[in-house]
């Protein structure tokens, strides 16, 4: 029996471009930009640059550097999701990375498989551009997952220097110092705009529309009518807190009842490609006999169809919204 290992070999190049991507990234902005850090990276950029007014102007070009390059053809795709990941390489710097990790995807399908020229350019540019993605997509996500988990605390951790007497652009300053990042180096640039001459409430308006929140837009929204109307806004944020932690919370466990159905979804998506796969590795020449056949490329289309169909629906089924 002929075993292929072709699928694999085009599975571990995917994966080594995502790794390579990750490199090049720690490898041009250090530890600080993980969200693995306790330190955040307002913190650690401002212990080796005692600058700050350089610190805030590296971090808010950062930060709203890729909505302002959505013009850059084909961009667009990423821009939205870089965003939210607040990842640090310009638009300019991801392309040239997409364009690197292509080249190494084709020199890898050069030297591991006996793909014709033109499929290993094709499959490189497809490895090079869905690897950046896959790696953009998959910070964006926990960056999100993370600052909805440390939101709560965040505003309870104001709630407390508000009830000390500190004014809140002060108490925006102490959350920037007691949380790490995501939340640590965002409160941080609000905390130095504000010592700078910006209005506060401004700044928490433009981060929640940057990072597209419902929560952060009712801190934003709180703290407004807070100042406009008077009251004590202690006692606002302490009730905005318990709300966003109760949202949270149902949140998760939306996410619990309904993972049943996505993982299923997933299975009965992917057992299919699975079956596939595991059919070209062990017998290669397992569909030889009905290849030529005329039903074949119908019956595979019917396959892929009905394959996207169901993706679309279980997705359109679990997307619950709170």
């Amino acid at each position: 029996m002929q075993i292929s290992v072709a699928p694999l070999i085009y599975i571990l190049i995917f994966v080594a471009v995502v790794v390579i991507v990750e490199g090049i990234y720690l490898t041009a902005f250090g530890k600080s930009i993980s969200l693995n850090n306790r330190l955040s990276r307002r913190m650690a950029l401002l212990e080796k640059n005692a600058n700050r007014e350089q610190v805030l102007e590296q971090l808010r070009k950062e930060m709203n550097q890729h909505l302002n390059s959505k013009n850059i053809p084909l961009y667009s795709v990423f821009a939205k999701k870089a965003q939210r990941a607040n990842i640090a390489f310009s638009p300019k710097a991801l392309i040239g990375v997409m364009g690197i990790v292509s080249v190494v995807a084709f020199l890898l399908l050069t030297v591991f498989t006996p793909a014709d020229t033109l499929v290993r350019a094709i499959l490189g540019v497809v490895m090079g551009v869905g690897g950046v993605y896959n790696w953009v997509h998959r910070k964006a996500k926990k960056r999100m997952s993370l600052l909805e988990e440390q939101l709560p605390d965040s505003i309870e951790l104001m709630v407390r220097s508000l009830r000390v007497g500190h004014p809140f652009s002060t108490a925006i300053g102490i959350v920037a110092k007691e949380i790490p990042d995501p939340l640590g180096t965002e409160f941080g640039v609000i905390a130095d705009e504000a010592a700078y001459g910006r209005e506060v409430t401004e700044s928490l308006k433009a981060f929640a529309e940057r990072m597209d929140s419902q929560d952060l837009r009712f801190l934003a929204v709180a703290v407004s009518i807070q100042q406009q109307s008077g009251g004590n806004l202690a006692e606002i944020l302490d009730g905005l807190s318990k709300v966003i932690r109760a949202r949270f919370k149902l949140f998760r466990r939306v996410a619990a009842i309904t993972a049943e159905a996505k993982w299923s979804g997933m299975f009965l998506s992917g057992f299919p490609i699975g079956a596939l796969i595991l059919i070209t590795v062990v017998k290669p020449d397992y569909y030889d006999d009905v290849r030529e056949t005329a039903a074949f490329i119908p019956a595979a289309l019917f396959v892929v169809v009905f394959l996207i169909l169901n993706i679309i629906f279980m997705k359109v089924m679990t997307n619950i919204k709170v």
